[in-house]
């Protein structure tokens, strides 16, 4: 008996198999691939810190958050990266099995609209009639146009357009007026004159100190994978904090999405401070709940019962 033990343990070795070594494996679904948010599920996992913490992460990317939540709702995936919150509280209002894990990204002067540098357009105002990008339904893109219809009474023609690729082309190609984007996608157009600004996420007063996008799990997962799950946001809180202490991050982001090291530095430095992409906790929920109920995404406010249901988010280890 304790010779087929000791083979057994020399071929695992062998091998480079061991129970110690095995990795617990967690689907993601993550929106709009290369974004600076975004990337810290990918970027963590190729400086080995989710490995660190047991963990294998499958990554799928999506269109937007609507897409994302999507796939957490239907169980394709565990966590989903990045949903908006308007979808989120939406959803979960329905009986949707989702749960927030994490603040995402908090404030929206991230995300911008743009046209080309010579549309007739100069503000939001100047939108009647005019097609109004947003990524997908539910994500927080939806949620800032279906609140700049509201704040300036525009008569745009809010409109689905995936990420910031797509909208670029459509936008430079006259297929539609306004498009969106979040840095460093569109700075260097901007730089060279090609496009220009006309509008924020953070012209939304109300939304300047607001949790806009989540990390959202499937119920499911939670309690079937908790503890994976919980070493997961450990991990994620690790990355998020060696991202803005590490040049090197932002050299394998750079890498990663091929675009000057210079460029993502301005980025971070005026978009993406490291505040914005806090995770311990949800910041001004009763805001985020009065807007989803004036923007009817809510039929009526959550009740507390409902909110502690839904806001699973561990404490920071210390």
């Amino acid at each position: 008996m304790r010779k087929t033990t000791l083979a057994c343990a020399f071929a695992l070795t062998l091998f480079g198999v061991s129970t110690a070594s095995a990795q617990d494996k967690v689907k993601l679904a993550i929106g709009q691939r290369g974004n600076w948010d975004t990337s810290v599920s990918e970027v963590g996992q190729l400086a080995g810190i989710f490995k660190k913490h047991g963990l294998e992460l499958e990554i799928v990317y999506t269109n937007g958050a609507g897409e994302t939540q999507q796939a957490v709702i239907s169980s394709s995936v565990d966590i989903g990266i990045a949903a908006g919150v308007m979808g989120v509280l939406s959803a979960y209002s329905k009986g949707a099995p989702v749960r927030v894990i994490g603040a995402e990204t908090t404030g929206a002067n991230d995300l911008y609209w743009y046209v080309k540098a010579d549309s007739p357009i100069k503000s939001l105002k100047d939108t009647d009639d005019k097609v109004l990008a947003y990524s997908t339904n539910g994500s927080s893109t939806h949620g800032i146009v279906t609140a700049f219809m509201k704040q300036y009474q525009l008569k745009a023609k809010p409109t689905a357009m995936g990420g910031p690729p797509a909208n670029l082309t459509a936008v430079m190609s006259g297929q539609i007026d306004v498009g969106w984007a979040a840095p460093p996608f569109g700075l260097q157009e901007i730089k060279e004159g090609k496009i220009r600004i006309v509008a924020k996420g953070s012209d939304v007063p109300s939304l300047r100190g607001q949790t806009v996008r989540t990390l959202i799990v499937n119920a499911n997962s939670l309690k079937t994978k908790h503890d994976a799950i919980m070493r997961f946001m450990d991990a994620y809180r690790e990355a998020v904090d060696w991202m803005y202490s590490d040049p090197k991050a932002v050299e394998m982001y750079s890498k990663k999405i091929n675009r000057p090291v210079d460029l993502l530095k301005e980025s971070m430095d005026k978009f993406q401070p490291k505040e914005t992409m806090q995770t311990d906790k949800f910041a001004d929920l009763d805001g985020a709940i009065a807007d989803a109920v004036k923007l009817k995404f809510l039929e009526q406010p959550l009740t507390k019962e409902q909110i502690a249901e839904l806001l699973q988010i561990p404490p920071r280890k210390k």
